[in-house]
């Protein structure tokens, strides 16, 4: 693809492109150990992996990106990318200049080139590629509500970075929910492993990472099982145990509510094709 076309990408396969909403909508297969020299794309932008992994360089930083990662990409930022043995299979979301321009006027910060792993942003990507999928009469409406959303959780994040580190307790905190998401958690024990009141825990955790530990170790939950069901055959039911839900019945519910798709519907489209 030319450098300057729409999506301004190289050395890919398309599966499939769209334009809604003024926003280029696109599904592509990178192919494995391709390197692509520094370059830079005419529109600013966000990619969902959807699998496999690769680096994307900036001048001052390396993002590593794998199944479930969202980056945005500034216009016109260099950058290079050097894919894995696997290659990569991404859904790239290309943002309308003018559009993009009357959301700055809001003092939106999207300035720097920054990615995410799992959390509110990947399954606001995951619910737009599903509605990339299945096309009807009110998706454009649908796209630009959801990629409105992407935006400020981006801005969200950007500004959540530059307030400050979070405390080295805190962090602790959030190292045991990631160490044991899948078990029975108690916010008292949490509490009191890292030293602070459970109030104190609560709030904190919510003003530095912007979710509630509740709501937090549902995500987690649910990324664990997207790897299960994106890299296996193992039935539902035991998916959704591993992951620490009490049944089948609840893990589709909280895995709809928060990706926009069944957990059968997320396998089809996940596995690398």
């Amino acid at each position: 693809m030319k450098p300057d076309s729409p999506c301004g990408h190289y050395h890919e396969v398309v599966k499939a492109s769209r334009l809604a909403a003024g926003f280029v909508l696109t599904e592509i297969i990178y192919a494995p150990e391709l390197k692509l020299r520094r370059h830079a794309h005419e529109r600013a932008g966000f990619c969902l992996v959807l699998q496999g992994n690769y680096t994307e360089n900036y001048r001052d930083r390396t993002l590593a990106c794998k199944p479930r990662t969202v980056t945005f990409s500034p216009a016109e930022e260099q950058h290079s990318n050097h894919f894995t043995n696997t290659g990569s299979h991404c859904f790239i979301v290309d943002l309308d200049p003018r559009w993009l321009q009357r959301v700055n006027d809001y003092q939106v910060s999207l300035d720097r080139p920054s990615h995410c792993h799992g959390g509110d942003l990947t399954w606001l990507a995951t619910k737009l590629y599903r509605e990339f999928q299945e096309m009807d009469e009110v998706s454009e409406l649908t796209i630009e509500g959801l990629i409105l959303e992407m935006v400020a959780e981006t801005s969200r994040n950007s500004t959540r970075a530059s307030t400050g580190k979070s405390p080295r307790w805190l962090e602790q905190a959030r190292e045991s929910l990631h160490a044991q998401f899948s078990e029975r958690l108690s916010l008292t024990n949490m509490a009191k492993a890292v030293g602070v009141h459970p109030v104190y825990l609560s709030s904190e955790f919510r003003r530095h990472y912007g979710t509630t530990i509740g709501e937090y170790v549902r995500q987690l939950r649910i990324e664990s099982a997207c790897y299960k069901l994106s890299s296996s055959d193992l039935p539902l039911v035991e998916v959704a145990l591993s992951a620490g839900f009490a049944s089948q019945s609840h893990f589709s519910r909280i895995f709809k509510r928060l990706t926009g798709m069944t957990p059968a519907q997320y396998r089809m489209v996940s596995r690398f094709p």
